[in-house]
């Protein structure tokens, strides 16, 4: 499969895909029942999967950073040193 590079209307697409996904994700945890967070995280590791598949690998890179700092940022926690 050939990887792509996102193009200049990321914004756009993005909104729409996001939507996309979103809608899915509530299904799956909705099926899930009480495994719904569980689900979560699985479909966090099967998009990375799919996206290093699909995408530039420094695009799925550079998202994850940005998600991480979210999340530090909006529960207020100092990053995780993996090392």
């Amino acid at each position: 499969m050939r990887k792509i590079t996102l193009d200049v209307d990321f914004e756009l697409n993005f909104e729409t895909a996001f939507e996309i996904a979103d809608k899915h994700l509530r299904q799956a945890v909705q099926e899930g029942d009480s495994l719904g967070p569980y689900v979560t995280i699985s479909m966090i590791e099967a998009a990375v999967n799919a996206a290093v598949d699909r995408v530039e690998s420094w695009v799925v890179t550079d998202i994850l950073r940005d998600l991480a700092t979210q999340v530090e940022h909006e529960t207020k926690m100092p990053p995780a040193d993996f090392c």
